[in-house]
């Protein structure tokens, strides 16, 4: 069952000293450093649990989570506390289904410079607008996200869940894909959409082999340019440009020039 925001008082209590933990790479200060990921730890403390958040810093810095395993709607982990028995871990939020993600990837597509970002590995700066336009959001609201610790404390979120998340938060810094996944959608299926789009439309890729016979002809005849003569022969070379300067074609507007300058030579 999940905790509930009451609290029992407990002794102060020592954690085991754990080999191989997962540190927190953060000594001192905020441990998050990217705006999503400090979206992610503001957005828990609006939540009302701020105060009992910073319990958690002391288990992330010390490596007492022992391992994190992150899927679509699920963070499971165990946490190293003063008991032999590592604690059991739960983080839940609701993943969004495939019409829900479909309606995210096509707002995406609209905008390159969204999915440039997204392609280096940046969240862009709107992107809670456009989960806001399509009815959804990335991050958690209250009500929707369940916080799940087997040790004996009542307090929500307690030490080890709070260690937990300010290692997400750390995670989300190195790759804010891990946000995205959480909600439903790994990196590659992302990525692949954004490319191509979701519909179903686009036709497979036709392998080499089967264009070998064709892969080495040339596709269509190449006209050779004609000879400089002048500097008008070279306008007349130039590609159609759909440019017009006072409802005339660019290229009959810089002919006069061109003459002028054929003239001269």
């Amino acid at each position: 069952m999940s905790k509930s925001f009451g609290s029992r008082f407990y002794p102060p209590s020592k954690p085991r000293t754990v080999d191989g933990g997962i540190r927190a790479k953060s000594k001192r200060g905020s441990m998050a450093q990217a705006w999503w990921s400090t979206r992610f730890i503001t957005v828990l403390e609006g939540m009302g649990m701020g105060t009992r958040l910073t319990r958690g810093r002391n288990y992330a810095r010390r490596g007492q989570v022992l391992d994190i395993d992150l899927d679509a709607g699920l963070v499971n982990a165990t946490v190293q506390g003063s008991r032999a028995r590592p604690y059991r871990v739960r983080i839940g939020l609701r993943a969004y289904g495939k019409a829900e993600w479909a309606s995210i990837e096509e707002r995406m597509n609209e905008d390159a410079w969204f999915v440039a970002q997204l392609l280096s590995g940046q969240m862009p700066a709107d992107i809670e607008k456009l989960f806001d336009d399509v009815g959804l959001t990335l991050f958690p609201i209250k009500g929707e996200l369940t916080l799940d610790c087997s040790c004996p404390d009542s307090a929500v979120p307690c030490k080890h869940v709070a260690a937990v998340v300010y290692l997400l938060a750390e995670q989300f810094d190195e790759d804010p894909f891990r946000i995205l996944a959480w909600r439903g959608r790994e990196r590659e299926d992302l990525l692949e959409h954004l490319h191509t789009g979701s519909t179903a439309e686009n036709s497979a890729p036709v392998p080499l082999t089967e264009l070998l016979d064709a892969f080495y002809f040339q596709p269509a005849q190449i006209v050779p340019p004609r000879p400089l003569g002048t500097a008008v022969s070279v306008l007349e070379q130039v590609p159609p440009i759909d440019v017009t300067v006072r409802k005339q074609p660019l290229a009959e507007v810089l002919r006069p020039a061109y003459e002028a300058l054929a003239e001269d030579g």
